[in-house]
């Protein structure tokens, strides 16, 4: 059988993530959703996403497939149903689709198929900031599928181990001194990455292929730190994407960054307002801020976006796509993509420019910025010009 994962209409509460990428190429816990689906289904998938990113994110059709929901996350019930699928029914979650089978030839009009109600219990994200609130039980499940029926690399000596049984050390990685503390949730290593000295972990935590911890840093239950990156300072509750950078001190927490980001040294931001009351952030979709109905609420950094030494954000803030944030001071909590300034104002940042730097940023990672890469942003350009004030 033929898997798609579809984007759904929720797909805008993910921004400015969902600009660049569709919702299945979101990470929470150790793996994307792409990849979790993949992993449960045991089958490769392609796309149902935006137009303008489809040439990059491709949709694979064939006689039969099923399209799934990509907000969903994948569980033993839900691929049974799935599986259980006829023609013309459509398996639904209250009034949300969750998947159907489709010919190659037939109508995606979802209001024409017979709606099958799911009996138990689903899980799905539906904001942003589900990718940090949801991370500690995702690194969980995670954790439990990438371990089962393996063996830990050997946890040197000199690293001091709590609960030492929900710790998994993946090929290839380095470790020296410090403190990996699972009583909380597991701590999961992954290949080729690097824990420099006395760094202290707390898990549940996830450092994916090939990204450093630098030394002394402290990292707090429910984060991961994607591919390729470097982390250091403290973070806690947050995901960084994947092919990002903070690596100096500095506070993040209960924040979501992008890929090819970079956070200036001595970056703080604040995850907690003063009066403890709960935190707004910028609604892409409405154009307007929106409680989140969180108490704790960081940062959250479309891709591409960098931000100089001593960078101070505000509780709920969201920066769009390829923004440059510098200067004292705090800036706006919704910084829109492409712009250039900080608190005493922005202008526009200039697309050539934009290109320049990302194929800087890309080339050191052994990564060409393509022309469908070029040919995103500039729509994510186009399409959110009416944002900025110059």
């Amino acid at each position: 059988m033929n898997y798609i994962l579809f984007d759904d209409h929720l797909h805008q509460q993910f921004l400015p993530l969902t600009y660049t990428r569709p919702i299945s190429e979101l990470r929470l816990g150790i793996h994307t959703l792409k990849e979790k689906w993949e992993h449960h289904l045991k089958a490769s998938t392609s796309y149902k996403t935006e137009a303008y990113l489809a040439s990059k994110y491709t949709e694979h059709l064939e006689d039969e497939n099923v399209y799934i929901n990509s907000r969903y996350l994948p569980s033993v019930a839900l691929l049974a149903a799935i599986k259980n699928l006829k023609l013309g029914e459509a398996l639904k979650h209250e009034d949300i689709v969750i998947a159907y089978l489709l010919t190659k030839e037939g109508s995606n009009d979802l209001s024409t198929f017979i709606g099958v109600q799911v009996d138990f219990d689903v899980d799905c994200i539906q904001t942003v900031t589900d990718l940090f609130s949801k991370n500690h039980s995702a690194i969980h499940s995670d954790f439990k599928l990438v371990t089962e029926g393996r063996t830990s690399q050997p946890i040197p000596d000199t690293v001091t181990c709590f609960n030492k049984e929900q710790i998994f050390i993946e090929e290839g990685a380095k470790l020296y001194n410090g403190t990996l503390n699972a009583t909380e949730g597991p701590i999961y290593i992954g290949k080729n990455a690097e824990v420099m000295e006395n760094s202290a972990i707390r898990g549940p935590f996830a450092l994916c292929e090939q990204s450093t911890i630098k030394m002394g840093a402290k990292m707090y239950t429910g984060t991961t730190v994607g591919p390729h990156s470097k982390v250091g300072g403290e973070v806690s509750n947050s995901m960084i994407l994947g092919y990002s950078n903070k690596g100096h001190d500095g506070f993040l927490g209960n924040s979501v960054i992008g890929e090819w980001c970079n956070l200036g040294a001595d970056t703080n931001t604040s995850n907690l307002k003063n009066n403890y009351t709960t935190v707004k952030l910028w609604d892409h979709q409405n154009s307007r801020f929106k409680d989140t109905g969180l108490q704790f609420c960081g940062l959250i950094m479309g891709d591409h976006s960098k931000c100089s030494i001593n960078m101070m954000f505000n509780t709920g803030t969201s920066v769009g796509v390829s923004a440059n944030i510098f200067g004292s001071g705090f800036p706006r909590n919704f910084i829109p993509s492409f712009s250039w300034g900080g608190s005493q104002g922005t202008m526009t940042y200039k697309l050539e420019k934009v290109f320049e730097v990302a194929e800087l940023v890309m080339q050191r990672r052994g990564i060409p910025l393509s022309e469908i890469d070029r040919g995103i942003l500039e729509h994510i350009f186009m399409s959110t010009k009416t944002h900025r004030r110059d």
